[in-house]
């Protein structure tokens, strides 16, 4: 099969695609025929050789964590799922023609699979960051970095729950943040003011590590009401670096509701093929995105 790896760390140019062996379901796994695999900024962090606990690297490598796709094999232990399945989860080396999942839910009603592969680990990192810091029904939160994957999701699942959201992204997005809910303003020289002029700020978060740690504590007045996804100097300041997934399964579950509920969707901005695997890592290095980009096998 084909796959995307890496036998070293550094820039994309270390990414292959290669001809590996097929992996296969152990007990408790399934296997995917991948149709598509979403592509997230820690998928070029782990590339990159940033020390992330929650994901420890043995070289060669496969590349990848989300990704949607048919059932093709069921692991021993495995009940509530069959070959042919449509499914959507988690799980690694997904940038391939075959993968293993150790989360899965079966796809909404209605959802293609170049979508669906861009929920798993967004909404789960959306659903951990807004309870980590701790903000509620009636306060408001402030999102740094807003139109990617994870906050077009924390926007969504905020004002589900009765949380008001401040967005900040570059000018070209702000009417796709007010098309979901948020009040929006854009980066750049002021941007601390300009927040102010929208309202007080309860609890923050850090979406695209632009180096903002230092103001959004001034926003909110205290540490412990930041979050970070993005910065791993946060901590230097007392605010939190929140890398460890917590249940993908329960995340997965919510995600499903919402989206057949139509409280959640989350565009797909761009589309890759496994060969332009390099210029997928760039793009979602440089930021910039409106919802998610995704590989399509």
């Amino acid at each position: 099969m084909k796959k995307v790896s890496f036998a070293e760390f550094g820039g994309p140019d270390v990414l292959q695609l290669i001809d590996a062996e097929e992996p296969h379901a152990g007990p408790g796994r399934i296997r995917i025929a991948v149709r598509a695999a979403g592509v997230n900024p820690v998928d070029w962090r782990i590339r990159e050789g940033q020390v992330l606990g929650a994901h420890p690297t043995v070289l060669p490598s496969g590349v990848g964590l989300d990704a949607s796709g048919v059932v093709d094999e069921v692991g021993e232990g495995v009940e509530g799922v069959k070959v042919g399945d449509h499914v959507f989860g988690e799980g690694d080396s997904t940038y391939a023609e075959f993968a293993v999942l150790s989360a899965w839910a079966r796809m909404p009603e209605g959802l293609t699979f170049e979508e669906a592969a861009g929920y798993p680990s967004v909404v789960e990192t959306a659903l951990r960051i807004i309870r980590e810091v701790g903000v509620r029904p009636g306060q408001t939160l402030l999102a740094s970095g807003a139109s990617g994957g994870v906050g077009s999701a924390v926007l969504q699942i905020a004002r589900e729950r009765g949380i008001t959201v401040i967005g900040t992204a570059g000018a070209a997005n702000q009417d796709y943040l007010r098309g979901l809910g948020a009040l929006a303003t854009t980066y750049g020289e002021g941007w601390v003011e300009r927040v102010r002029q929208l309202g007080r700020v309860d609890a923050a978060l850090d979406l695209s590590g632009s180096g903002v740690i230092r103001e959004l504590v001034e926003l909110t007045g205290d540490p412990r009401k930041v979050i970070s996804i993005a910065d791993l100097g946060a901590p230097e300041f007392g605010v939190r670096f929140s890398g460890v997934a917590g249940s993908v399964p329960d995340a997965l579950a919510e995600a499903t509701d919402l989206i057949s509920r139509g409280r959640l969707h989350i565009p797909v901005e761009k589309s890759y093929t496994l060969a332009e695997a390099v210029a997928a890592h760039i793009d979602s290095r440089t930021g910039h995105s409106r919802g998610r980009r995704v590989i399509v096998v």
